[in-house]
């Protein structure tokens, strides 16, 4: 990167007593030029401005927070754009910034095509400061663009020093046994009255609470947050939020109040799996809180509300909540006006200091878990009498909320699912904590004999009554209604899908309905398990397991802006990193360690998540901070690998997990031995770490000679048994002998078409290396008849049995397995990279190379692709037409790309009516497996060829 001197902004009295010489000079100057020699606009502009991936950030703590922005042509369809330098100007004030001021850091004009993660170079910034920035651009000719539309971003509470509350919590005469854990424990209250005196410019609230909070001022619920903060091993971290809380205060007297929910901070002492208790493995203690409001008055003042002694609790009406079984909730228990001031604060009891050490307040970077969509009741009966099911027509992560009025202490209970039994009343048994079923030992300790997601609602006998859960959260479909009084109406209930509130960044489309269908079915299922960390199911069991995320990680991103969410995965699995530099099955860490690597480490595909993740937000994002502080780990994780393998292969973990085929542990363990050690190569070369990456290098050489000498039956492509996992592990890993590819994938087909009849055997792993192998070898065809299937096993066969969420196991269950499960979920990305063609290559930094290789496969009449990319929108759409192909690709601005165009020969290919070799911006570089193929820089290209032969 190199910094050029652009003419400085001068004041205007600089020009105060030459300024009409000079506009004349100027005026005469421009006429003498001919039209051609005129200044042209700019080729492209900045836009979507973000600070630490954020759009307008409230409460950064980043020292020095990264900018990045997106390209986007002045003129639509332009080729061949690219940014040559930018300007950076970051102000105090707004006012100053549209001066062109960057009394704080004004970059200079600086020689580089680089738009991400440029890290904020200024002067030092103080907690609560808000900055205002904007960026100019020069495109490919020098010529620079208007300075971009303002942003802003606001730093949070900085330094440890700089947080004035404090973590307050009940007081408990003693500790409550575990039976009492299991009864009525009311979540408690906690409110303060303040007064404010004079003109308030602004104010800022930062809080968080364990396990989750509720925060509330004069009488107003504070933002849109639920679940808050995220789920943390909070002995390393605790997230924050910071809310602009200026409107809802007033001059004269205020009342600020939290409730607290026991989330994973407080759990019930319920082994999961009746062996893993919570309790043993994550850092647990009474809810607590804190809380620092921040008011800044017109006359530069200052003073700060906070937490401390001072404040006073009660019991509230949330009588019990759980995470996993439900809350519980007494309307006849509510304090009226208790988050009001002038409350009658009587009997209510001063707060006590909480001194349990926690890790450091962080501020929460990922996006927050809201309500974004309302689901209405689509069916309602009575299959007994008293009992009334709700059919929401979708399964769904979230709430039910429920509308009833009726006699004061009426309890109504509300019980889900996501099945019916053939009488039409609830199955709840696919949704039960961890098969916690039937177990009459719990009676004994005061827990639940069946683990159930069930919330009550206790009417208060006040008109019609509107009760929403707060601390916890379900996986259903259905919800049983009992004790409702009289005959509710299909209004009484409607659902609320909750999940981190990710940004949607990808849409596809085709010919094929299904393949529609199961894209949403797909899209339902990542977000029912997206609640600060990627669960496995969102009702069952609802944790970090690091295997789903490396079945679905590229499902995730190609649909949405997983930047923050999987930065935040990355970070828990790097806290939950073991002594012997072991990876954790699930992160946060709950103890849960099956066929692990010793010492609570988990079984190598799953902690294949940190460094898969790691790399993917490089690929994807641009994310290189990340792949810098993670690298340390990264190398104790392979010299853990190192040490524990034997004679090359590594003889590890759980396989093919789900697999209709037996397991090839060996082979699958040396597998993900050898992507571990490929991906930390990568890692080491972009660092610059040359040693480091020649031996990485050399020990991947190593695995895979030893991977061929014991798995592979020389002369005949078998690996290991021939399954379609052995297979597709070994073909998409890039693990086979170029001799032996043809004879490998001969097999895998005729495993796949003649032995199961067109359909897979594989579990979460094979099924997404199966699907690239066969698309990367030129089978598409095979691959498009997997997905296709309608019949057992298959995605077809989970839409033809009524699945609105993909299912954990390939066969239907109506009392184990989940029903909302993402990990095969690669079916979608296959949409994207195949059908669509939209690929990052291989060493792609934030999408800035790509491989646009769609597939005419099929019956498939056409497929549309598009992908927001941090760089910008990638686009890719082809159809039949007329006997040709069309295929329409378009680029931002900073990338290029080698597009695949099925084709006889380069001849055959025409651009914008002429042959593609002449066209603007297009390069042939060689026909490869029946395409052209071509290279592109940015903008719009339709290219048309004779269609090709099916396959």
């Amino acid at each position: 990167m190199t910094t050029v001197n652009e003419t400085p902004t001068l004041p205007i009295s600089h020009f105060t007593s030459h300024f009409a010489a000079l506009a004349a000079c100027l005026l005469l100057a421009l006429a003498t030029l001919s039209p051609g020699q005129a200044q042209q606009p700019a080729g492209i502009r900045p836009t979507g401005l973000r600070c630490e991936a954020a759009v307008d950030p409230l409460g950064v703590d980043v020292a020095e927070p990264r900018l990045s922005w997106a390209l986007e042509a002045a003129r639509p369809g332009e080729r061949d754009q690219r940014q040559t330098a930018y300007r950076i100007l970051v102000a105090s004030t707004e006012r100053g910034l549209r001066a062109g001021r960057g009394d704080l850091w004004d970059s200079g004009k600086v020689a580089a095509d680089r738009t991400l993660g440029i890290p904020y170079q200024g002067r030092p910034l103080a907690s609560r400061q808000r900055v205002y920035w904007k960026v100019r651009v020069w495109d490919r000719d020098g010529r620079p663009s208007d300075y971009s539309d303002g942003a802003w971003w606001e730093m949070g509470l900085l330094k440890p020093e700089d947080w004035q509350g404090q973590w307050i919590s009940r007081r408990r005469a003693k500790p409550l046994t575990v039976r009492e854990q299991f009864g009525d424990d009311p979540a408690p209250l906690f409110r303060r009255e303040f007064r404010i005196t004079r003109k308030l410019r602004r104010a800022r609230a930062s809080v968080s609470g364990l396990g989750y909070y509720e925060l509330r001022l004069n009488g107003q619920r504070v933002g849109d947050h639920v679940l808050d903060p995220g789920w943390t091993d909070v002995r390393k971290r605790v997230l924050y939020s910071t809310y602009d809380v200026t409107p809802l205060l007033r001059e004269g007297e205020n009342a600020v109040g939290l409730m607290l929910g026991n989330g994973w901070y407080n759990p019930l002492p319920l082994p999961l799996f009746g062996r893993f208790n919570l309790r043993e493995h994550l850092a647990v203690g009474e809810p607590r809180a804190i809380l620092q409001l921040d008011l800044e008055y017109a006359d530069g003042t200052r003073e700060s509300v906070v937490t401390d002694p001072d404040w006073k609790t009660a019991p509230g009406p949330v009588v019990r909540n759980s995470v996993y079984l439900g809350e519980h909730y007494d309307g006849r228990r509510e304090h009226r006006g208790w988050d009001l001031p002038g409350f009658d604060e009587r009997g209510w009891e001063p707060a006590v200091r909480a001194r349990e050490k926690l890790g450091p307040l962080q501020a929460q970077f990922l996006p927050p878990v809201r309500a974004t969509r309302t689901l209405r009741t689509v069916k309602l009966t009575e299959p007994k009498p008293g009992v009334f099911i709700f059919d929401l027509g979708q399964n769904f992560a979230g709430w039910a909320r429920l509308r009833a009025h009726g006699p004061a202490g009426t309890k109504i209970t509300l019980r889900y699912g996501e099945l019916l039994y053939p009488d039409g009343t609830l199955n709840p048994m696919t949704a039960v904590m961890t098969q916690i079923k039937n177990r009459r030992q719990n009676a004994e300790i005061g827990a639940p004999v069946t683990a159930w997601q069930t919330d009550s609602y206790t009417l208060k006998g006040e008109g019609e009554e509107v009760y929403t859960p707060r601390f916890t959260f379900h996986g259903f479909r259905y919800v049983e209604v009992t004790g409702y009084p009289g005959r509710p109406g299909a209004d009484a209930i409607e659902g609320l899908l909750l999940h981190s509130d990710v940004e949607p960044d990808g849409e596809f489309a085709c010919s094929n309905p299904m393949f529609n269908r199961l894209q949403e079915v797909v899209r339902w299922t990542q977000l029912s398990n997206m609640f600060s960390v990627q669960s496995d199911c969102p009702h069952r069991e609802k944790l970090g397991y690091g295997g789903d995320i490396v079945a679905a990680s590229e499902m995730g991103m190609l649909n949405f802006n997983m930047a923050q969410f999987y930065r935040k995965a990355v970070l828990d699995l790097a806290d939950a990193q073991r002594p012997n530099g072991g990876f954790t099955e699930t992160a946060p860490y709950v103890g849960i360690a099956d066929e692990g690597l010793g010492d609570g480490a988990g079984p190598v595909g799953w902690g294949t998540a940190h460094p898969l993740l790691t790399w993917q937000l490089y690929q994807y994002y641009g994310d290189r901070r990340t792949l810098e502080e993670q690298m340390p780990r990264v190398e104790r994780w392979i010299a853990l690998l190192r040490s524990r393998a034997q004679d090359g292969t590594l003889d590890n973990g759980i396989s093919d997990h789900e697999s209709l085929a037996p397991k090839p542990r060996a082979l699958t363990g040396t597998g993900f031995y050898y992507l571990n050690l490929r991906l930390a190569e990568r890692m080491a070369g972009i660092l610059g770490r040359e040693e480091l990456r020649r031996t990485y290098a050399a020990a991947a050489d190593q695995v895979r000679e030893a991977f061929n000498r014991r798995f592979l039956t020389a002369g005949t492509g078998k690996y290991d048994t021939g399954t379609q996992a052995c297979q597709a592990f070994a073909l998409h890993l890039g693990l086979t002998p170029p001799a032996e590819r043809k004879a490998a994938l001969d097999l895998l087909v005729r495993d796949i078409l003649e032995t199961r009849k067109g359909h897979l055997s594989t579990g979460i792993f094979g099924t997404k290396y199966m699907l690239r192998a066969l698309t990367d070898l030129g089978r598409t065809d095979v691959a498009y008849t997997l997905a296709n299937q309608r019949t057992f096993p298959g995605w077809g066969h989970m839409l033809e049995n009524g699945a609105t969420t993909l299912w954990e196991h390939w066969e239907f269950s109506d009392n184990v397995y989940s029903h909302n499960h993402p990990m095969f979920g690669s079916v979608s990305e296959w949409f994207f990279r195949a059908l669509a063609g939209i690929n990052p290559a291989p060493d792609a930094e934030g999408f800035d190379r790509l491989i646009l290789r769609p597939q005419v496969v099929g019956d498939l009449q056409w497929a549309n692709g598009s992908y927001r990319s941090v760089r910008g929108p990638v686009r890719s759409k082809w159809k039949r037409s007329n006997g040709r192909l069309v295929l329409t690709v378009e680029l931002p601005p900073n990338t290029t790309a080698e597009v695949h165009v099925p084709a006889r020969s380069a001849d055959a290919v025409q651009e914008g009516g002429g042959p593609a070799e002449q066209a603007r911006g297009v390069r042939f570089l060689r026909m490869e497996g029946g395409a052209a193929v071509l290279q592109v820089g940015s903008g719009q290209y339709t290219f048309s060829t004779p269609l090709p032969s099916a396959k």
